[in-house]
């Protein structure tokens, strides 16, 4: 959990405010949800990992004795009844099943808040760290899949990020590609964990930890060693037998519906959540080893919540992780000036000059000189004011102003 100085805060809004944009122009409506929620639901199977990773709150009144009978027992719902949201998805599912009636049969939701998880902290890795997410729900077609990535794949044009793709893959896929290897059903999450470490452990990392699953591993190097091979063009030859040809159907119609977008086809990408039950993707960066946010489709949640299952799917960009790539220059404006005024001078009509000066829409800082005035104007630069002005002792006026850019 981390303070902002100005700079850094003023690039985060920057970005922040560019997302929302680019979401808002595809269609999506803001919501906002509450950082707590019921320990219970947070805990019901959804989260996967990250339900591991909750900070509980603890029931208000509770006796020493109760607690320490509730901690003996590894009981974590008699000590807490509420915890901070690990993500906002589980959040949206409730909030979409307590206001369903108030809401379009097709729900397109911006959802950009804070979330808490108890991370081990590292570079990319907060305990608390805000997340960006877009969310389709009430649509079964391919049309919320092609409306989210596009989304999505704008709002990272519109921030400046190039070289991006995103990789693409479907729980189906994934499914068959384990019934190939005689994978035991109840072997499947766990052989999944492994084969999503593949870019880490390399085939040979992946055989040997599903050796010791108990799973057969006869075909499971010449598998992964082919996969590649796959390429987009399966299915115009005789496919892989582990390919479930119809969801590769739905890949290579997402694909053919969005040509401006860089889709990469990865039978290996698995996404860590239980919950997603069809098509898979995550955004990748060529000069980094970690993903820059992901999704899919995750049909069966909001029935967990609401007794009747509504088709859901959604993309989540990862904020931190973005904004550390972009770097704080992003947020440098020449409409933010300074304006370095001599001591004595008039203080009525200095602000009177700010005023009038903001009035234009400018936005302005009043700083008197020092005798480092370099030290000044960078710390100035620092906050992403992009110009500056000296201000004479007498009476200040606007045409009295020279403007100079802090980057040069």
């Amino acid at each position: 959990m981390r303070d902002f100085l100005p700079a850094d805060k003023a690039s985060r809004e920057h970005a922040l405010a560019v997302i929302r944009r680019s979401f808002a122009a595809h269609g999506f409506d803001e919501i906002e949800t509450p950082v707590m929620e019921d320990a219970a639901r947070l805990h019901s199977g959804l989260g996967g990992d990250n339900e591991k990773l909750a900070f509980a709150v603890m029931k208000r009144g509770l006796k020493p004795a109760d607690a320490a009978a509730a901690a003996e027992s590894g009981d974590l719902l008699a000590l807490a009844d509420l915890g901070l949201r690990f993500d906002l998805t589980v959040p949206l599912a409730r909030f979409y099943a307590t206001h369903r009636a108030e809401l379009p049969t097709v729900f397109r939701a911006i959802q950009i808040a804070p979330v808490w998880r108890a991370e081990r902290p590292q570079k990319g890795r907060y305990r608390q760290f805000v997340q960006c997410d877009i969310d389709i729900i009430g649509e079964s077609g391919l049309l919320a899949e092609i409306e989210l990535i596009t989304a999505t794949a704008a709002a990272l044009d519109a921030l400046g990020l190039t070289g991006c793709s995103i990789r693409i893959n479907d729980r189906r896929i994934l499914t068959t590609l384990l019934a190939h290897w005689k994978v035991a059903p109840e072997l499947n999450e766990r052989a999944l964990i492994v084969i999503d470490k593949l870019d880490k452990i390399g085939v040979d990392g992946v055989v040997a930890e599903l050796g010791g699953l108990g799973i057969s591993t006869a075909d499971v190097a010449e598998t992964l060693n082919g996969i590649a091979d796959a390429g987009w063009n399966a299915a115009d030859s005789a496919p892989p037998v582990w390919l479930d040809t119809d969801a590769y159907a739905d890949l290579l119609a997402l694909r053919a519906a969005m040509p401006g977008v860089r889709l990469v086809f990865d039978p290996t990408l698995v996404r860590g959540m239980g919950y997603y039950t069809g098509t898979i993707f995550e955004i990748s960066h060529p000069d980094l080893g970690y993903s820059l946010g992901g999704g899919g489709r995750y049909d069966g949640m909001i029935g967990r919540f609401l007794g009747t299952d509504v088709p859901a799917c959604g993309f989540s960009i990862g904020f931190e992780r973005i904004v550390d790539l972009l770097g704080a220059d992003a947020a440098s404006s020449e409409n933010a000036v300074v304006l370095v005024y001599e001591k004595g001078t008039d203080s009525a009509q200095l602000v009177a000059l700010k005023q009038t000066l903001v009035e234009q829409g400018l936005r302005v800082r009043l700083e008197q000189r020092t005798k480092n005035v370099k030290a000044l104007l960078e710390r100035a630069a620092g906050a992403g004011y992009g110009r500056y002005a000296f201000v004479g002792n007498g009476a200040p006026g606007e045409a009295d102003l020279e403007f100079r850019s802090l980057g040069g």
